[in-house]
């Protein structure tokens, strides 16, 4: 199949396999996962921080550092396009009694930092306490500066909030402005690192912090059900995915850009090239196209998207150059 609907649906490299075959494991709630441990060591020192915990998914891993950085009654403050509030099944709310504080996104992905000034709270009993602003980078496919990520967390320190990174794709921002993944996150009390969408690892996802939150991190993540036995077979895999899988990233980056442009020749498709600046495009569909029926049609030739009145295309390892030239002409002849 080529499969456009995520990166999420990335298969795990022949040398994934193999490390996950050979792993050494132990349990690591005792902590005697050796495997587990060198991964989580070398994702700390490598990205700037005290320490850093295996998560089995990037959801979890945003909200362990929520309710990390938070209490009960106080509030976050994030984009209302963000990750860890439009699309992580309201944890924070349900499971830590946070209350979320969106703002909307700019065409850049970014919030306006006066925006994040007027909404933080006084300290006044009839408010929830404010002590976190969350960022993600990147959203929505697209890089937010170095610059902007250097205001954010001025202002954060600033008033006394803390800051947090939803980073599931921070080595694409890395990888489109030729810099260190550390570069970015240099900026963040915690990061969260999804390792299982285009850096190709089967399951799991890294949480990064200092050795309060990560303390504090992993008994939220057992009173969760998070606590893995022998994940060390997990954690074998996503060490390669950091240390094989980042560069090649820009792969990705350009087959999008290439799909960008091939389906902007087509006159039922609309599509912002400037907004392509990772793996992920955006396309308006043309009201007259029934574009379910266009995704029925793909599947069974073996082309997958999700239709919509806009359809997200992500590219990945999985699809290459020919794959996307054989999109196109299944879709012109479906138009």
């Amino acid at each position: 199949m080529i499969d456009f609907r995520s990166d999420t649906v990335t298969q795990p490299t022949a040398a994934m396999r193999s490390a996950i075959a050979n792993a050494v494991v132990g349990d690591d709630v005792y902590g005697d996962d050796p495997t587990v441990n060198r991964l989580e060591a070398m994702a700390a020192e490598r990205f700037g921080f005290d320490g850093a915990l295996f998560t089995s998914s990037g959801t979890q891993a945003n909200l362990l550092a929520l309710m990390s950085h938070c209490e009960r009654g106080d509030e976050y403050i994030c984009g209302q396009q963000a990750h860890n509030y439009k699309f992580e099944g309201g944890g924070a709310a349900v499971l830590g009694s946070i209350q979320p504080q969106p703002l909307s996104n700019q065409n850049d992905g970014s919030i306006l930092l006066s925006d994040i000034e007027a909404a933080i709270k006084p300290d006044d009993i009839h408010f929830a306490r404010t002590r976190l602003l969350s960022l993600e980078n990147t959203i929505g496919g697209k890089v937010l500066s170095q610059q902007y990520l250097a205001e954010a967390q001025s202002l954060a320190f600033n008033r006394g909030l803390k800051i947090h990174l939803d980073g599931a794709r921070v080595a694409n921002a890395a990888v489109a402005q030729s810099i260190e993944v550390s570069d970015i996150t240099q900026y963040f009390d915690s990061v969260s690192i999804c390792l299982s969408k285009g850096l190709c690892a089967p399951v799991g996802s890294l949480l990064l912090g200092d050795e309060r939150l990560i303390h504090r991190a992993r008994r939220w993540r057992k009173m969760l059900g998070g606590g893995m036995r022998q994940a060390g077979m997990l954690a074998a895999a996503a060490e390669i995915a950091l240390t094989e899988q980042v560069e090649r990233l820009a792969v990705d980056h350009d087959n999008a850009g290439y799909l960008a442009e091939q389906l902007s020749l087509l006159a039922e498709f609309e599509v912002d090239l400037t907004a392509v600046q990772t793996n992920m495009l955006f396309a308006k569909v043309a009201d007259n196209v029934d574009i379910k029926v266009i995704a029925t049609a793909l599947k069974q030739q073996g082309i997958l998207i999700s239709p919509g009145t806009t359809v997200r295309l992500v590219t990945h390892a999985d699809i290459n150059r020919a794959d996307v030239d054989t999109f196109i002409k299944a879709l012109k002849a479906l138009l």
